[in-house]
């Protein structure tokens, strides 16, 4: 699918019924409607969260290291069907499209990724990455891209600046202060049912004589809400109307819908900054083999044609793709012809700027921690080089410390 070059976000501004307001919008939105064309050029960040916990032994082979072939009796992959990568990795046969990314310069590959003393648990496990904290009363309150974008909100007419593309709850990871986000699984699910007609009184900002109080006041945060959820409905409700079929073929299946919908949403520059989809399914303990292979299938090609559309659409270097999981797998597999619930796994970050290669070294398959993998980069070192080599942000605020990034970006 593709957008008409004629919607964009400049177009937007100018059509919207919010422009019919004039006279009524407050101040402070019309003051800001000059600054919008500087946004149009803004870098985005799509995070693909595999649910579950990715058995990453699997998906990132290590064929030659002798563990695998001893320990992986019935899950063994065989080497001549895996995707090379060189003389000691290949990618799972199903990461076909994924091994094209990295011959083609456009995947990096973060290895034996995790956290310190790591916790199996799926929820607080996918907790800690959701808001880059270890302490467990922080993790039902604002998460890492959520605190990112707090610090670039600003009183301009746009969508949310972080948006759930599923028909799951919102993940942590996107809440944040300041920051709005949205949830969406069809482009109908943000235009609202009706439209009442905007009272001059109720848009008006406040006038108590004390210009910065009003500007902050409740009253006027909830006046800007609203209008901003007008302006959202009426760009999804275009987007929506004006799709076309395209030259991409994205699959079909319930990742690549959701995909090509970021897809068309990017190319309607609605000036959202933060695309966050998950992929449920991962939790493999038993027959694991025919549904990872399914599983990675989905990831891979739908990857792989997002990013071309956008390749298509001139607009794949304003974007980069983060694929994680909340865990991997161990190394030995359970009696059920599975694995169980694991520590350390692969990361895949994808898009034109990326620099494409192996980061972190190989988890050993014969050194091991307690019978799991031992852990070569922290996740907050991957946050740290998209917060700031990719978003321009500050990251201890984001991470509560310091971390070495490292040079995918």
């Amino acid at each position: 699918m593709t957008i008409p070059t004629s919607i964009n976000r400049r177009n937007f501004l100018r059509t919207s019924s919010l422009i019919a307001l004039a006279p009524s919008i407050p101040l402070f939105l019309r003051s800001s409607l000059a600054g919008t064309e500087a946004n149009l050029k803004g870098r985005i960040l799509v995070v693909v969260q595999l649910s579950g916990g990715n058995d990453g032994i699997n998906t990132v082979v290590p064929y030659a290291d002798e563990g695998y072939a001893k320990n992986r009796k019935e899950l063994r992959i065989p080497t001549d069907k895996l995707v090379r990568i060189n003389d000691q990795i290949g990618l799972h046969p199903s990461l076909r499209s994924l091994g094209q990314l990295f011959e083609e310069r456009r995947l990096a590959i973060a290895q034996g990724v995790g956290y310190p003393n790591p916790n199996r648990s799926h929820d607080v496990s996918m907790a800690i990455w959701q808001t880059a904290r270890m302490d467990p009363t922080e993790h039902d309150s604002f998460g890492w891209i959520g605190r990112a974008l707090d610090q670039s909100v600003a009183n301009v007419v746009s969508p949310p600046r972080s948006m759930l593309v599923g028909d799951q709850s919102p993940p942590v990871a996107i809440r944040g202060r300041k920051s709005a986000f949205a949830v969406t699984d069809r482009l109908t699910d943000l235009q609202l049912k009706s439209k009442r007609s905007l009272d001059p009184k109720q848009t008006a900002p406040s006038t108590s004589g004390k210009d910065d109080q009003a500007a902050g006041s409740l009253a006027d945060f909830v006046r800007r809400t609203t209008l901003d959820a007008y302006a959202t409905s009426d760009v999804l409700a275009e987007v929506a109307a004006k799709a076309q079929a395209g030259t991409t073929r994205y699959p079909s299946n319930e990742l690549g819908r959701r995909l090509e919908m970021i897809g068309q949403l990017i190319k309607a520059d609605i000036g959202t900054s933060v695309y966050y989809v998950s992929q449920s399914g991962y939790d493999t303990h038993a027959v694991q083999l025919p549904t990872h292979e399914r599983l990675l299938g989905d990831l891979s090609n739908g990857l792989k044609a997002f990013l071309d559309d956008l390749k298509a659409a001139k607009l794949d270097d304003r974007v980069v793709v983060l694929s994680f999981s909340e865990f991997g797998r161990p190394l030995i597999e359970n009696a059920s012809l599975g694995t169980d619930h694991g520590t350390v796994g692969p990361v895949f970050i994808a898009g034109a700027n990326v620099k494409s290669g192996l980061y972190g070294t190989t988890p050993s398959l014969t050194d091991l921690d307690n019978g799991d993998l031992k852990m070569s980069l922290d996740f907050r070192q991957v946050y740290a080089t998209l917060l700031n080599r990719w978003l321009n942000v500050s990251t201890e605020p984001v991470l509560g410390g310091s971390f070495e990034p490292i040079a995918f970006l």
